[in-house]
């Protein structure tokens, strides 16, 4: 039986200048694992979006209001009071990740939210090492720089981790001492929402953090709002796309977070048994639903059959399940057009002639309407089918082969994404060879999927632009001024 839940969750409003206002128009916010509404919350319009960017520009450009006179000593003990918050409150955060993205109870309580505190508390300790330059020039001249913050930041943030990824953005803006304008994904708004709670409850001034929630016309209307001075989106390839189009009539800055359709190389002298865990969790964790999954499993031919029927043993016993039971290792997807979606690419890869060798159904759990999809892997797949090269975001792997190194950095380059790969192999040489040869922002090496807060992550080619986490992601939130001081 599906886990009957102790948490009341109140109807969602907005957060503008530290107050929580109605809008007249609500939507639904959906239980994946049992199809049924847990709450309503508000639909941020044009003019909500507008009050939003008002209170956040105040905030910031008020000389004489508490966030511009906030020193960055005292951002930072802001921001790990926000830290302590979150562990503080880690358990209701997880439970209402879990509720409403239907990832595992595991995930959300004991990865997710404790890398979301971790987060906070890297760019708590960053927020004082955030520094110009003095430089050298003429001897007649004093010159230095300055780094100053962008101002008035949009942060757009995708269902899959909802408060994670707001973290990897909210971290680093707040770091910088920008006001905030947060649009969570509209099928996951409940943890923003609680968040901004915690905030305020941390003393965060008002109109620092403003958070409307909505769907594509709320994040179109930040987008294109002149008073928002930079965008930072993580989702899907097209919407990057778009948003790149329409931030030019504004000249917004833009770091865009992109798809991937990462390959996961296999070769014949790596640890089989750890490469294969490897490969479980690069595309099954999280339902698949990661950027980064490892998506594209390529095995060398000598170790192929031996490696994929390993695989797929394994596979079968990871089966879904009720995604608040501590036990559970694959949630539902998050919505039922996700699965519809991801049920389409398993029509497409039968059609193309792939072969289905793990998995392939929806399930249904104890007669509920819950959304989920066995873990499902073809074989005998090609690099240029559908399902190898485009971004499926759910339980599926495509398993193709190769013979030698070149063939495999030519087969795993011949895709549109360059977010993240892995290589597996005891050659350390070889290792680090095709390391370098991968277009990929991140390569794993023996390993899969881990990440830290002081690493920087981001994307090649339609994998997107800029880098989130670690000190790189200070260079986006940043202006840099240059002074010159005649000395003569």
């Amino acid at each position: 039986m599906l886990t009957a839940t102790k948490t009341k969750i109140a109807p969602g409003r907005l957060l503008v200048n530290n107050q929580w206002v109605d809008s007249p128009k609500r939507f639904d916010t959906i239980n994946p694992a049992t199809g049924e509404v847990l709450t309503q919350v508000a639909e941020a319009s044009i003019e909500d979006v507008d009050r939003a960017v008002s209170a956040a520009r105040h905030a910031f450009e008020d000389r004489s209001g508490p966030w511009r006179k906030m020193s960055a000593s005292e951002r930072g003990r802001l921001i790990w009071k926000l830290s302590d918050l979150v562990e503080k409150n880690i358990d209701e955060l997880a439970e209402l990740e879990t509720l409403d993205n239907g990832k595992p109870i595991f995930e959300s309580r004991y990865v997710d939210m404790p890398m979301v505190a971790d987060v906070l508390r890297y760019y708590a300790g960053l927020a004082t090492k955030i520094h110009g330059e003095t430089v050298n020039t003429l001897e007649s001249a004093f010159t230095y720089t300055l780094r100053e913050p962008v101002g008035v930041v949009g942060l757009i943030v995708p269902w899959n981790f909802p408060l994670l990824l707001a973290s990897w953005k909210l971290g680093p803006a707040l770091a910088c001492g920008n006001t905030i304008v947060f649009k969570p994904a509209e099928q996951t708004p409940l943890t923003a929402l609680r968040f901004g709670e915690l905030a305020i409850e941390a003393g965060l001034p008002a109109g620092v953090l403003n958070i409307v929630t909505g769907g594509a016309s709320t994040g179109r209307a930040i987008v294109q709002h002149p008073g928002i001075d930079k965008i930072a989106f993580t989702g899907s390839t097209a919407v990057g796309k778009e948003i790149m189009r329409s931030a030019a009539d504004t000249l917004k800055r833009v770091t865009l977070e992109l798809g991937g359709k990462s390959p996961n190389i296999v070769f014949a002298d790596s640890d089989l048994d750890g490469a294969i865990k490897g490969a479980i969790n690069g595309i099954f964790y999280g339902k698949g639903e990661v950027c980064n999954a490892g998506s594209r499993l390529f095995v060398e031919e000598k170790v192929r059959d031996e490696f994929t029927d390993k695989l797929v043993a394994r596979a079968k016993k990871m089966q879904p399940a009720d995604p608040l039971d501590p036990k559970t290792r694959m949630g539902a997807i998050v919505s039922q057009e996700q699965m519809q979606t991801v049920l389409g690419y398993i029509d497409a890869g039968k059609k193309e002639g792939a072969k289905l060798i793990a998995g392939g159904n929806r399930v249904s759990l104890d007669g509920s309407k819950g959304f989920f999809i066995e873990p499902t892997i073809f074989g005998d797949v090609k690099n240029d089918m559908k399902i190898a090269q485009e971004e499926i975001f759910g339980p599926v792997l495509s398993v193709l082969s190769f013979d030698d190194v070149e063939q495999v950095v030519e087969q795993a380059n011949r895709n549109p994404y360059g977010l993240a790969a892995a290589v597996w192999t005891k050659d350390v040489k070889k290792a680090h060879q095709v390391s370098r040869l991968l277009k990929a922002g991140t390569v794993w090496i023996n390993t899969y999927g881990l990440m830290d807060a002081a690493l920087p992550f981001g994307g090649y080619k339609a994998s997107g632009f800029g880098r989130e986490l670690g000190a790189h992601a200070i260079e986006h939130y940043t202006e840099v001024k240059t002074v010159w001081m005649n000395m003569v």
